[in-house]
């Protein structure tokens, strides 16, 4: 039955609580019916909810928001993967690379997602691994975007492992020229055969909300080669920049795919 009587912000506490413990992205009437409000009333909760960040609209389904990654690692887990996969898939498709998709923890980077072409299969996909920051492009992108305050926690997990944080080939160096091109490279680091190159996806205000990493043997990250994937990532962060903080329209069931550019030579 429609609970009329229940203030707005419990409605708007229902819904946001409805999106995130759901097993799978819900449309409006599934949330209507579960949180007992009148479709209606859903709808107009749900646009304020979509405005403020704290739900995402992809198409007539609804998921955790931007506010709600943020505050939410199981949240993050859940909506990026749903609303991120068809940009990791073109991505994947377009390089022949392996794609995975990352964000920040405590003190590392987790991968939450992974899209491995056949060719690829011996490369493990360290899907939900935990990453530090002096092994692994991903984290190094996404520290890269941060304040002296916030990098401290990844930095001491590099300098307990006994990487050098000063000096020409210290953290500290590639953390500057990450974040002065906006990529991060790895050239056989944790794994002397294997490459990866990593971007990092911003919020508004200039946070990381998740990197997109391509994976793949070392040899392929060479010149002109380079470039090549450089592109395609960036056109895969932008898309993915759009997906996570474009704001909502009036309309909530426009359907929405996010893909990958090619506007780049």
């Amino acid at each position: 039955m429609p609970r009329s009587a229940s203030s707005a912000v419990d409605k708007a506490l229902d819904l946001v609580e409805a999106v995130a413990r759901a097993d799978r992205p819900l449309r409006l009437g599934e949330l209507a019916q579960t949180v007992g409000l009148h479709r209606a009333t859903a709808y107009r909760v749900l646009l304020d909810l979509v405005r403020r960040g704290w739900v995402q609209r992809a198409g007539e389904h609804y998921l955790p928001g931007v506010v709600a990654l943020q505050v939410s690692r199981a949240a993050a887990a859940r909506s990026l993967a749903a609303l991120c996969r068809p940009v990791l898939e073109d991505l994947a498709g377009r390089t022949a690379m392996m794609v995975n998709l990352q964000i920040l923890e405590a003190d590392r980077s987790r991968v939450i997602d992974v899209v491995r072409p056949a060719r690829l299969e011996m490369i493990s996909d360290l899907r939900d691994e935990a990453l530090p920051v002096h092994r692994f492009a991903g984290p190094l992108a996404l520290v890269a975007q941060l304040d002296e305050q916030a990098r401290a926690p990844y930095l001491a997990v590099a300098q307990a492992a006994g990487h050098p944080l000063t000096g020409p080939g210290g953290l500290l160096a590639d953390l500057d020229r990450v974040r002065d091109t906006g990529f991060a490279v790895e050239h056989g680091r944790n794994d002397k055969v294997i490459g990866s190159m990593s971007r990092a996806v911003l919020a508004p205000g200039g946070a990381p909300l998740c990197a997109v990493t391509l994976v793949g043997p070392d040899a392929e990250f060479a010149e002109p080669r380079l470039s090549e994937l450089g592109r395609a990532l960036a056109d895969a962060s932008t898309a993915l920049t759009v997906t996570l903080t474009a704001p909502a329209t009036a309309d909530a069931t426009a359907p929405t795919r996010p893909t990958v550019g090619r506007s780049h030579p």
